[in-house]
């Protein structure tokens, strides 16, 4: 049997990416999916391809106005909503490389940054949890980084909106099991991920190769992880496979975080 056989499904940032990959797991699963964004033409083409149980609609993630529409928007298409996850995010890199270090980075990049990764969880669980009080049960997925549980100096902006991410995680779990509901948060907090969102750091050129290794290079497990591999995890904690597990983080990092201060010699070596 499907894994999320039946399940209304609501993912942002589903256009591309992580988003997209996830959207195409729990359809896989039997779930019916939302895919939503603001990329609407890629969007829509996503949703057109997965075809029957698939549907698109424009989501800004930082308007809470455009919340309140989809929601309802969900609800009365399909009387309830089982499965939230708040996927959409920036770096603050995407439109051109401006400081994002704690000394030069301006206010206006940096509340750009957490409007859409920090207000647009906030805004996506209110909302999830209004919604998902029709059952009185489901699950919310949010997506957090690595640099939410360290420090990353040349994006200071995107780390603290992924931290705060982390612990609001925690924050909504506690409070959805205070008002008796079998609403689960959990956070999924990938590393290196190779998506759309990195082409404009690595590039196209001669030196891409060279830029992919150096960033996997303090990786224990010394490769990028897979789109697939962060859905399989989303998959996971939006079926009921879950069901004991809340306000709790999971790292998909190749190693990262378990403390090595470098990575394992290879066995040639």
């Amino acid at each position: 049997m499907a894994r999320l056989a039946d399940k209304v499904a609501l993912i942002t940032g589903a256009a591309r990416g992580i988003g997209e990959g996830i959207a195409r797991a729990f359809h896989r699963e039997g779930a019916r999916v939302i895919l939503s964004d603001i990329k609407d033409d890629l969007g829509e083409e996503v949703a057109r391809e997965l075809g029957e149980r698939a549907s698109y609609v424009h989501l800004d993630v930082r308007i809470e106005a455009d919340w309140e529409r989809v929601m309802g928007e969900v609800l009365e298409a399909h009387a309830r909503l089982d499965v939230l996850v708040n996927n959409a995010g920036v770096t603050g890199f995407e439109e051109a490389f401006e400081p994002h270090d704690p000394e030069h980075v301006s206010i206006e990049n940096w509340r750009a940054v957490h409007a859409t990764n920090l207000e647009g969880v906030l805004f996506g669980c209110k909302h999830g949890i209004r919604a998902m009080r029709r059952t009185g049960a489901g699950s919310i997925v949010n997506m957090g980084s690595r640099s939410g549980v360290v420090g990353i100096p040349a994006a200071s902006s995107y780390a603290s909106s992924k931290g705060a991410v982390r612990n609001h995680t925690k924050s909504v779990a506690l409070y959805c099991a205070e008002q008796g509901l079998r609403v689960r948060c959990n956070v999924i907090q990938p590393a290196a991920i190779l998506t759309p969102m990195w082409e404009a750091i690595l590039g196209q050129g001669p030196e891409r190769e060279a830029r992919m290794k150096e960033f996997t290079k303090d990786t224990p497990l010394r490769r990028w992880g897979s789109v697939e591999e962060v859905a399989a995890l989303a998959v996971y904690l939006g079926s009921d496979e879950s069901a004991y597990t809340t306000g709790t983080e999971f790292n998909i990092d190749g190693g990262i975080l378990a403390g090595t201060a470098a990575p394992p010699r290879p066995a040639e070596m």
